[in-house]
């Protein structure tokens, strides 16, 4: 399925059912047809909702809307009235936790009277769970910070490191947390001990990372290929070099895509191609092998059968892997 739309796309992703697409018009678009349209302006980040069905998603409009096919729902408003940036669900606990300005907000999918709202001292740009989805990391200026999910009155847990962090997410086995960076590079901190890791050398900035093959490989964009650091062992990456798939001098990679428990690698150019690889093995599939505008959104489903990618043109497509 190939398909244009009217408005940039700005999140793809997979639910239990089929593939959907978020836009900067505020609407919602699934494969199989149905339309959504719940924010007054653009949706800003999405994440599959704990159940499995439909998408949650944040927008210019401080709105946090839970999408099915054929039917949207408000799950909660920005408390500060500001746009939600950055979105992320919990499977194990249903919860969801989003962040508007500097507050970090958490919501019970199964409990609209719970919520809990966590303020820092900058601007919150990224969210993410732990595996058990029982603790939040934010990303921030001057580094991340822990928090529990249920706990009302608490200090967080501060990670420490100089410059302005972009995004964050944990490693599947909860050791690490890694966020992007401004300046191109990423850093980490392994939580038992609190030991920091360094990840440079990249020649643009890493908007997209994902993990792979039972959690022991971490996929980056940001490089004339697909970066891929080691995360075997108590020390994961530490120590030891990153290696590079796919590399092609002629482009760059914006955006990849995996799922834990499977090998295969997605990469989205910004020459508009689409590859597919199993870093156990030679050589690239292409997915889409059409030259055009930048990949902006990238998603494999959860059996890792099928790729969703969207450009920056409003071209989106699905394939079967």
């Amino acid at each position: 399925m190939t398909t244009t739309f009217d408005a940039q796309v700005t999140a793809a992703l997979f639910d239990a059912t089929g593939a959907i697409f978020a836009l900067g018009d505020g609407s919602v678009r699934f494969d199989s047809g149905e339309f959504n349209a719940a924010h007054d302006g653009a949706i800003l980040c999405a994440s599959v909702h704990p159940s499995g069905d439909g998408i949650v998603t944040g927008g210019d409009d401080g709105r946090v809307v839970w999408h099915r096919r054929g039917e949207a729902g408000l799950l909660a408003n920005a408390a500060s009235g500001q746009w939600v940036d950055a979105i992320d669900c919990a499977a194990d606990t249903g919860l969801i936790a989003f962040s508007a300005g500097r507050t970090l907000s958490v919501i019970d999918a199964k409990d609209a009277g719970f919520r809990r709202d966590f303020v820092h001292e900058r601007t919150v740009s990224g969210v993410a769970f732990d595996p058990k989805g029982r603790r939040i990391a934010t990303s921030t200026y001057g580094g991340a910070c822990l928090w529990y999910a249920r706990i009302a009155d608490q200090k967080p847990t501060l990670l420490k490191w100089a410059g302005s962090h972009t995004s964050v997410t944990f490693s599947p086995d909860g050791a690490f947390v890694i966020t992007a960076m401004q300046d191109s590079q990423l850093h980490g901190w392994r939580l038992k001990d609190a030991k920091d890791l360094r990840m440079g050398g990249y020649p643009a900035k890493i908007r997209s990372v994902s993990f792979l093959s039972k959690g022991s490989l971490m996929a980056t964009s940001g490089a004339q290929g697909a970066v891929l650091w080691p995360f075997i062992g108590a020390n994961g990456p530490m120590g030891r070099e990153a290696t590079e798939i796919g590399y092609d001098e002629g482009s760059l990679v914006t955006q990849v895509a995996s799922q834990v428990g499977h090998s295969l690698l997605a990469a989205g150019l910004n020459d508009g191609r689409v590859w597919l690889a199993d870093p156990a093995a030679l050589g690239l599939n292409m997915l889409k092998a059409e030259k055009g505008s930048p990949i902006v959104a990238l998603a494999m489903s959860r059996d890792a059968t099928r790729a969703a990618w969207a450009d920056e043109d409003g071209n989106a497509g699905v394939v079967v892997i």
